[in-house]
């Protein structure tokens, strides 16, 4: 297609200037009271607060990267306050507790923009909420319940018919919509990186990039990280790593390494962008159980991405399959479908990247060794603001004490594992296959995803 002829095949965020140099790789022995495995916001996160918490806590992190250079670097930028991978999600699976989640999921986004406040992190952070839109008739009839229950607890959610969401946003694919005005902020995520980054060793965070931790060992006194040129002997260890968790043997029954791909516009001239309306900036998502998420930059570039969720056989992760020129093609038709007026608009940049899904798509938490090691994974895409909580909670868990994380449902439960291959490989494909035929057929799901919805395995993009 000619509008992605020039696309470069590299994250946008990342190659923006700016990125720090990266730090010296471990040569030698270190100690420390924490050690962090991981350098994305999961990591980061956890260090800056080990040390607000605890000023005198010695903290190191390990990256085998650089920070920021998976997921936490190639995202949409969309920083929710959901920690339950949206409302709906987390109320067909915690009920009980969706209030108290609802009410912590809002102070995490808020203690976030509190936290980029003080540390002067300049991310393009602002809190322009989120705008669902319905493309297809069964559509509008979810966003109405959604709404309905949301609008209960208090939430500040606006119902727009087709002409009012229109007025926000033009475009013919839309039939209605719901605004979430305040449970997202959006945000340049590889900046965000980089400032928590500068915020940790501005605290004493030591950092050391370049180092792949090879092996997890226990010591008399805690654990060892042990890598090709040094080693950590850490009394805690905090392990951050997403779908890179193979430290970690259990994670591997729970956690699927899942391949987004997006696109980003060259930036709009005013001409353009007064043809789309878009003043209040608003993160949009579509309503299909395969959506795309998109939003405006701030030189007014549109990030385009989601539909396609790939788990490529096997579940191996490889540089390889950050390009997909097939979900591209498809990516830059449905922009041609959404935003006809701006047929003109090329593509400058197009990339993939690994998230780590789990089947509930909420983060979920646990311990190792003896309770001297703690992890956080299985956010499956909506981590920017997600992986502060799970700090928290991997912070409370490796102090031992209970807290009001540690007695979530969320925090003591675990999603059901998915099976081993060649069998896994085959559940997803006909899972993929299942949630692009009910889009197709007014949302109604086939035996095979009512089955996995009963069991706690329903999977959607």
């Amino acid at each position: 297609m000619h509008t992605l002829a020039d696309a470069a095949p590299e994250p946008y965020w990342l190659r923006q200037p700016g990125a720090p140099p990266a730090a010296d790789p471990l040569a030698a022995a270190e100690t420390a009271d924490l050690a962090v495995i991981g350098a994305g916001y999961s990591g980061l996160w956890t260090a800056l607060l080990a040390k607000e918490r605890d000023p005198g806590r010695d903290v190191v992190v390990v990256e085998a990267g650089t920070a920021g250079w998976a997921a936490s670097g190639r995202n949409g930028g969309f920083c929710a306050a959901s920690l339950t991978h949206g409302f709906d999600n987390g109320l067909s699976r915690f009920p009980g507790e969706m209030d108290t989640l609802e009410r912590l999921g809002r102070r995490n986004l808020a203690e976030i923009e509190e936290t980029v406040r003080r540390h002067d992190i300049d991310c393009d952070f602002a809190r322009t909420g989120e705008l669902h839109v319905a493309t297809a008739p069964w559509q509008l009839r979810e966003l109405g319940s959604f709404h309905s229950a949301a609008a209960q607890r208090g939430l500040d959610v606006r119902l727009l018919d087709r002409d009012a969401v229109r007025a926000e946003v033009d475009s013919p694919t839309y039939l209605g919509g719901v605004w979430d005005r305040d449970g997202c902020a959006m945000v340049d995520p590889a900046r965000l990186v980089w400032g928590l980054r500068r915020a940790c060793l501005d605290l004493g965070v030591r950092l050391y990039e370049n180092t792949r931790v090879d092996r997890i060992e226990t010591t008399r006194a805690g654990l060892r990280l042990q890598t090709l040129r040094g080693r950590v002997d850490a009394r805690h260890v905090a392990l951050a790593t997403g779908a890179h968790g193979s430290l970690l043997r259990r994670l591997r029954h729970y956690v699927i390494p899942v391949y987004d791909y997006a696109l980003m516009t060259e930036p709009l001239t005013d001409d353009q962008l007064t043809t789309i309306g878009w003043r209040h900036r608003q993160g949009i998502g579509d309503s299909g159980n395969q959506f795309h998420y998109y939003r405006l930059t701030a030189d007014n570039r549109i990030l385009w991405g989601g539909y396609d969720a790939v788990y490529y056989r096997g579940g191996r992760i490889t540089t390889d399959h950050d390009q997909r020129e097939e979900t591209f093609r498809v990516l830059a038709r449905h922009f041609a479908d959404t935003f006809p007026h701006l047929g003109g608009v090329r593509f400058t940049h197009k990339w993939g990247g690994v998230i780590d899904a789990c089947s509930r798509f909420s983060g979920f938490f646990g311990t190792g060794y003896s309770g001297r090691l703690a992890y956080a994974a299985g956010y499956t895409g909506l981590g920017v603001g997600a992986t502060r909580f799970g700090a928290n909670v991997m912070l409370d868990l490796l102090d031992g004490r209970p807290t009001e994380l540690t007695s979530l449902k969320l925090v003591r439960t675990k999603p059901v594992p998915f099976p081993p291959e060649p069998l896994r490989t085959g559940v997803i494909q006909l899972t993929r296959w299942s949630i692009a035929q009910a889009d197709r057929h007014d949302g109604r799901r086939n035996l095979w995803l009512r089955t996995l919805d009963r069991v706690g395995l329903g999977f959607d993009s």
